[in-house]
């Protein structure tokens, strides 16, 4: 990532990303989730409290701003399938069964 974010860039793509990621960090996700909200609606709960701070970034949004933007979805997308093949090989790992020939039965693990 230290690649895509130019160092002419630095300055201003770091400050919204450490806006936005000290706003992530702050918010309370799990208590939405406790009361059975999905992701999506979480997301869209702190768009709409933080819109006046979105706002203030995107009037000085520029195209390279648009460009590290990308990247970053891109990143938290490859994030995203890395921990769902964790999780299924984590599943697959949990369904795996022995079968201990000497006692002529099978031992789920």
């Amino acid at each position: 990532m230290k690649k895509i974010v130019k160092e002419e860039n630095k300055n201003t793509s770091e400050l919204w990303f450490n806006w936005l990621t000290r706003k992530l960090n702050s918010y309370e996700a799990f208590k939405d989730f406790a009361k059975g909200q999905n992701p999506e609606d979480v997301a869209e709960n702190f768009v709409a409290i933080n819109s006046l701070g979105i706002s203030d970034i995107f009037d000085k949004f520029d195209e390279e701003d648009k460009d590290t933007l990308d990247q970053f979805q891109k990143l938290s997308e490859c994030e995203w399938h890395v921990f769902r093949i964790l999780k299924k090989q984590l599943e697959f790992k949990n369904k795996v069964t022995f079968v201990d020939f000497k006692k002529n039965k099978i031992i789920k693990k």
